[in-house]
């Protein structure tokens, strides 16, 4: 039998229902597989008994006749994601210890369809980062190697270990979440795919909060038919989160036709940065005449706020996480700083909370918290509100052109050494999000696909942004588009 690990969620699916193979015998073969592969510490909390356990049911349920797409399918979830009775810890020490009682909507979507939970996955501490170097886990590192150099790199974050776990075919597929590109970066850097949904399509509840109205959860996948089948199964309307959408869900494996003939593809001018490098131009240029070679019309459109995006973005999203953090105290759950003779109530939040957020979070904290003060809230939070504003009117422009899908690059490198730019200037690291921010602004759906190759071998991706509530359409565009870039390359096994 071909190697279990290698097949896609369709594949597997159909395996599952033809009685080749069962699901105990694919969650087998995925539990060895991870534990062979702790060198990319993708996976940091693994539950292989409650994984063995519902591929029993899933298995039953399949004999039964009556299994859900994603039934029996073993998949990863990130650690931000609450998981009942299994540590959910948003990569951070000041969550600690911290077991839930209950499980996030998305979640327990996943598992009433039958899908197998493996473990939780890595990802940066509160999912703020672009690297998954900030961590309580320590790093995950990227499967993928440049030429002949056994220098470890990032797989992008926050998402990184779902991003390593699904190209080091750990997993089938895994759910990420997206607050600024942190499920479609991670997916360029690794040579899968990510989609990022209409905000409020997928419930946030139960999902730990980075900034509320900005984070989005999503599938990572290896092809983008899994994309499909997986966001399916996670998107609904929640009563328990006032922002998701009662829209009815379609069935958006049913809409893959890979026919674009007379779609209106918009290319950004705003997107061609000062320095961009070639090989990202280059996989630009190929990927819109691949569209226009499917029968899509290209047409040049304009954004004009998109310069605005990256430093509105890291005004919003710091405020909202400091509002959001300000639960993590010490008092109810997760890590306590011990105490001193003579400390009080005060001392303890200093104390604990300094130990337990990691630099990166607290720089975050700290700059959301300046922003928000009396004499600066005017001057940056609601200006950098109004400009959002702004950068959403020129997508609903675009849009009511009769433009279908917006062509971009997903990142504007490939993946970097680890380590390679912690130590430098933070807005070097932000500025990898230069190209997924304003999706996230927006609300819009977003997904990346892997396209190419740069000369050190290392996957590049590009990104297509849909019309709200449309991921069907946009996801049959990137269907094309995966078909015509014909990408099936994987990475050399190392670890």
């Amino acid at each position: 039998m071909t190697d279990l690990t290698k097949l896609t969620l369709a594949g597997a699916r159909d395996k599952l229902r033809a009685g080749d193979v069962t699901s105990v015998e694919l969650t087998e073969a995925f539990l060895t597989a991870i534990d062979k592969a702790d060198a990319l510490n993708a996976f940091v909390h693994k539950t292989p008994e409650l994984a063995l356990e519902r591929a029993k049911a899933a298995d039953a349920r399949i004999q039964a006749g009556d299994a859900p797409d994603m039934c029996g399918l073993p998949i990863g979830i990130k650690d931000l994601f609450c998981t009942k009775g299994v540590p959910s810890q948003a990569a951070s020490r000041i969550l600690e210890g911290f077991t839930p009682e209950y499980e996030s909507t998305v979640s327990q979507k996943l598992e009433d369809a039958g899908a197998v939970m493996l473990g939780k996955l890595n990802m940066d501490e509160f999912a703020m980062g672009s690297s998954n170097e900030t961590s309580v886990y320590g790093n995950a590192i990227n499967p993928w190697r440049r030429g002949n150099d056994d220098a470890d790199l990032t797989p992008g974050g926050s998402s990184g270990g779902s991003a390593a776990a699904v190209a080091a075919d750990l997993c089938l597929a895994a759910t990420g979440t997206d607050t600024g590109g942190s499920i479609r970066q991670p997916a360029a850097f690794t040579g899968i795919t990510g989609i990022k949904p209409t905000y409020g399509r997928c419930s946030r509840w139960g999902v730990v909060a980075f900034a509320s109205s900005l984070d989005q959860a999503g599938p990572m996948t290896k092809d983008v038919r899994d994309a499909a089948i997986m966001l399916e199964a996670m998107c609904g309307h929640d009563a328990k989160d006032s922002t998701s959408s009662e829209l009815a869900v379609p069935n958006f494996e049913a809409m893959l036709t890979g026919d674009i003939k007379g779609k209106k593809i918009g290319i950004p001018k705003e997107y061609r940065m000062d320095g961009m490098p070639a090989e990202i131009e280059k996989l630009w240029a190929e990927g819109t005449e691949m569209l226009k070679a499917a029968g899509a019309e290209i047409v040049d459109i304009s954004l004009p706020h998109t310069k605005y995006a990256l430093p509105a973005y890291y005004v919003i999203a710091p405020a909202e996480a400091s509002s959001n953090l300000a639960r993590y105290d010490g008092v109810r759950y997760g890590h306590r700083a011990t105490l001193g003779a003579g400390d009080g109530i005060t001392e303890m939040y200093e104390k604990t909370r300094a130990e337990g957020f990691g630099h990166e979070v607290q720089r975050r904290v700290m700059v959301g918290t300046y922003v928000l003060s009396a004499g600066f809230y005017d001057a940056y939070y609601n200006r950098a509100r109004r400009v959002r504003t702004l950068i959403k009117q020129d997508f609903e422009n675009v849009f009511a052109q009769g433009i279908d899908a917006i062509l971009t690059p997903a990142t504007p490198s490939a993946a970097f050494g680890v380590g390679e730019m912690t130590d430098a200037d933070p807005i070097q690291m932000y500025l990898n999000d230069v190209f997924t921010v304003t999706v996230n602004l927006a609300g819009l759906p977003g997904v990346s696909v892997p396209t190419g190759l740069n000369d050190q071998g290392l996957p590049l991706g590009l990104q297509l942004i849909g019309r709200p509530w449309e991921e069907g359409d946009l996801l049959n565009t990137a269907y094309a588009l995966e078909q015509a870039a014909g990408f099936v390359a994987k990475p050399a096994q190392w670890w």
